[in-house]
């Protein structure tokens, strides 16, 4: 597997014993796949290699990952103010990677000032090119109120429904919420309920978590405590924090043997999810 994988990339790279090429050099394209190549097998050094010198020579995405290693810790020791510097131009030149990495670092203050407005900023350019989790923070800090702004639900909502296109499940767990409390819309718990099951069979904590609770209450979904303790019992396991205060109460409803049927089921790696529901 191994050799497979140096073959690869010696042959995009046009190394010694590579297929032969039309140009003398490989081209962008190619190393820059070589690199994510790379960075797929855990070998950030090279790719961090392959990505420096297409970075220095202006290519946006390659500065937006240069950046993301340094930012990380991935390849190189971890440098905040080297991630900003490469980020800075990434985002300068409109690249959503680029803009989404250096507003985290914004709303972190690491390597540059904290400046939740910036972040925002940075988050809703990345976030109008179509990047899934620019657009699912961007609805959390409209829906929080972050960046000196009002909080504003409905944009929250219209953000996490782009952001749930692409697959993002935080997002999915987010929709859920704001269908509930009534976040700029009429409170419906099955809309709530419908989209805290797909985040819950993307493996979101959080979302299995409200799942569990709202088939536990039997609200948007008909009560089932067995199907509620298998959801909360994934998300304690996967840190959600949501689920600890449902679980005893759950747990108290069910014979040892539902019980134990459930905490089987609940061990079981998820099945794949779907495509998000529309």
């Amino acid at each position: 597997m191994m050799g497979d994988w140096i073959g690869r990339v010696l042959s995009r790279l046009g190394a010694p014993g590579a297929e032969d090429r039309d140009a003398d050099e490989p081209d962008v394209a190619d190393q820059m796949e070589a690199a994510y190549d790379a960075a797929e097998m855990g070998d950030h050094a090279t790719a961090v290699a392959l990505w420096r010198p297409l970075a220095e020579d202006g290519v946006a995405r390659a500065q937006a990952n240069l950046g993301a290693c340094y930012a990380e810790g991935l390849g190189v020791e971890r440098d905040p103010t080297q991630a900003a510097n490469w980020l800075e131009r990434a985002a300068e030149a409109g690249d959503p990677l680029g803009q989404r990495n250096l507003a985290a670092l914004h709303f972190k203050g690491e390597g540059v000032a904290q400046d939740d407005a910036a972040a925002l900023d940075l988050y809703r350019a990345a976030a109008e090119q179509g990047d899934g989790p620019a657009q699912d923070m961007l609805s959390w800090m409209l829906l929080e109120g972050q960046g000196s702004v009002a909080a504003d639900p409905v944009a929250a909502r219209r953000w996490a429904l782009e952001a749930a296109a692409q697959g993002v499940a935080s997002a999915m767990t987010r929709l859920g919420l704001i269908a509930h409390n009534a976040l700029g819309m009429e409170r419906d718990p099955v809309e709530a309920a419908r989209w805290w099951s797909e985040a819950a069979r993307r493996g979101e904590p959080d979302g299995q978590a409200m799942l569990g609770a709202a088939l536990h209450m039997g609200q948007g979904v008909e009560q089932d405590s067995r199907a509620a303790y298998v959801w909360l019992l994934r998300a304690d396991a996967g840190g959600g924090a949501l689920a600890a205060p449902f679980l005893g109460p759950v747990r108290s409803l069910l014979s040892e043997e539902d019980a134990e049927k459930a905490e089987a089921i609940a061990a079981r790696p998820l099945p794949a999810a779907e495509e998000p529901a529309a």
